[in-house]
């Protein structure tokens, strides 16, 4: 399949969502990908809704391409943060950074931080899109387009399951797309400031996710590792 006709796959499931499950939202947590999914939306989809959760954590980089995002296609992004006393209780208790101890506190970490927020953005919609590939990560190699994410009891779509990173950038490239500027520093997955770094040439692009963990398992929990039929 060529690119412009995963392009035009792309922009009917982004359309069959929106025929089929309204109301409809993206999303985007400002990676590359969903930067190809931004301009899909903003060309074709306005009643699609966009939002971001901010975590508290992130890059400032991440927090310079919202804004220029929402000049660019005049858009107003809806942020959704964690609960304040959720994040105090955490804190208190394992510190600011209790999220390098173990697997199980990063987990709670992420789980107050991204999982609740992204319930409260998904309530009462018919539908959510995101940036996942199959290429991402282990955990991603048999993504569907679309399945039921029976966790938050809506369907969900994955517009861009099958692009690989080729792809997502000649999209970007060509399209004068703005993208994040950690991507060129070299930051190919881009999470939370504390839990990401840049990698070397040759590494896994989700290396530099939660680096200190094993790579089977590095989810933050807004995505089961084991698909659902659609």
């Amino acid at each position: 399949m060529t690119l412009d006709e995963k392009i035009a796959r792309a922009a009917a499931l982004l359309g069959q969502a929106r025929q089929d499950h309204p109301p409809v939202v993206f999303a985007a947590s400002f990676g590359v990908e969903d930067m190809v999914l931004t301009d899909l939306i903003a060309r074709q989809f306005p009643d699609i809704e966009i939002f971001s959760l901010d975590t508290g954590r992130l890059p400032e980089e991440t927090y310079d391409l919202m804004r220029r995002v929402a000049d660019r296609y005049h858009l107003k992004i809806r942020i959704y943060f964690p609960e304040a006393e959720a994040v105090e209780r955490y804190v208190a208790a394992h510190g600011p950074n209790g999220f390098y101890d173990s697997v199980e506190l990063r987990k709670a970490c992420c789980h107050i931080r991204k999982v609740l927020p992204l319930r409260r953005a998904l309530a009462g919609k018919g539908a959510w899109v995101t940036g996942l590939r199959r290429e991402q990560a282990a955990t991603r190699q048999d993504l569907p387009e679309t399945e039921f994410d029976a966790d938050n009891g809506l369907q969900k779509y994955s517009p861009l399951a099958s692009w690989t990173e080729a792809e997502v950038w000649a999209y970007v490239r060509d399209r004068d797309v703005p993208y994040n500027a950690l991507h060129d520093k070299g930051y190919p997955s881009i999470g939370c400031a504390p839990c990401t770094r840049a990698i070397t040439p040759g590494e896994d692009i989700r290396a530099g996710r939660w680096w200190w963990e094993n790579a089977d398992s590095k989810e933050c929990g807004l995505h089961p590792s084991q698909p659902r039929a659609a």
